[in-house]
């Protein structure tokens, strides 16, 4: 979903003149808002907070901050994320006293996705270059999180962190949903996130998306060091046949996950894989009830996790609590001398 100027402005207004949003950490984020109907106001925007990717990145928030949410809006897509934040910072400077937002709480979270999107004024020009700056070897780069308003996914989307290996046996080996056995399948067969990485591989030589932005494909795992960046050009079907034998023959877990890492950081995980997993067949309640409770888990699992940089969804909650407090602090000092 993307707006045009006038939508884009009423949009913006709509957030800044809601009162939810004082002093409180901002995050814009991507998603639709369709269901909203009718006349926006500052009331039914409170209602994103209900939609899937606001309310799994609310759930992600590390537990010891949970008196203190950051407020989040589904803005549309990836480029009106980014409009919507600039447009927020110009329309707060044109008129502050209309405005409950606190600029240096301002921050957005974007899927890193393969097709670069520019970004205009801002200290880096586009999304690859904030991915490559922020991320390093599959983790957040604690030395420069302080650079960034604007962060990307550090995988390809949200999605993919549905599918990390670690929540095989931390969560889909043992899933209980309102306490109901609640093994989840894929084709049938009790699921296996293995069995997923194989069906995402053999099928990257034959991924569009991957076609059209190979050039983005080879450079990204190149600085994952996934191979050597020797300037030689390879094709979708060699790099399908790479993944493959660096799949099967991996020396150690440790090996196998950074293999699984580089795939899930060029691979869309959501519509062939992550939507196809389904609910057992004798559970008895509705599919989307199962997916929604699945998705509240996996997030409890990132909540616990905030302090590692590489779960990096929680890590980025957990970074922002800290730059809004240390901007507090800071304004506080400044409030004290200016009274001397």
């Amino acid at each position: 979903m993307s707006f045009d100027a006038q939508q884009l402005e009423e949009h913006c207004q709509t957030i800044l003149q809601s009162r939810r949003i004082k002093n409180k950490i901002v995050i814009l984020c991507e998603g639709s808002f369709a269901p909203l109907q009718g006349r926006r106001s500052p009331q039914s925007y409170g209602r994103m907070e209900d939609f899937p990717d606001a309310n799994f990145y609310k759930a992600c928030v590390p537990q010891k901050h949970n008196q203190y949410l950051p407020e989040f809006f589904n803005c549309g897509d990836c480029s009106t994320v980014i409009a919507t934040y600039f447009k927020l910072l110009e329309l707060h400077d044109q008129n502050p006293k209309n405005s409950y937002l606190t600029p240096k709480n301002l921050f957005t979270l974007v899927d890193l996705d393969i097709q670069i999107r520019p970004i205009y004024d801002y200290s880096f020009s586009d999304t690859e270059s904030i991915f490559e700056n922020l991320y390093c070897q599959f983790k957040v780069n604690e030395k420069n999180v302080t650079s960034h308003r604007i962060w990307t996914t550090g995988l390809i989307h949200k999605e993919a962190y549905f599918l990390i290996p670690e929540l095989q046996t931390e969560l889909f080996d043992k899933l209980v949903i309102l306490g109901c056995d609640s093994k989840a399948e894929y084709k049938n067969n009790p699921l296996s996130l293995e069995t997923i990485y194989w069906d995402m591989i053999n099928s990257l030589s034959q991924d569009k998306a991957i076609i059209t932005n190979f050039k983005t494909v080879q450079n990204r795992l190149k600085n994952l060091s996934f191979f050597e960046a020797n300037g030689e050009e390879i094709s979708p079907e060699q790099l399908q046949t790479i993944f493959q034998e660096k799949f099967k023959n991996a020396k150690d877990e440790e090996q196998k996950q950074k293999v699984i890492l580089s795939l899930l950081t060029i691979k869309n995980a959501k519509t062939d894989y992550w939507e196809k997993i389904k609910k057992p067949k004798n559970w008895p309640y509705k599919s989307e009830r199962f997916r929604e409770q699945i998705l509240l888990k996996i997030a409890d699992f990132y909540s616990k996790k905030s302090q590692n940089p590489q779960y990096h969804i929680p890590y980025f909650l957990e970074t922002v609590q800290a730059i809004a407090a240390q901007s507090q602090n800071e304004y506080l000092i400044a409030l004290t001398q200016n009274s001397d």
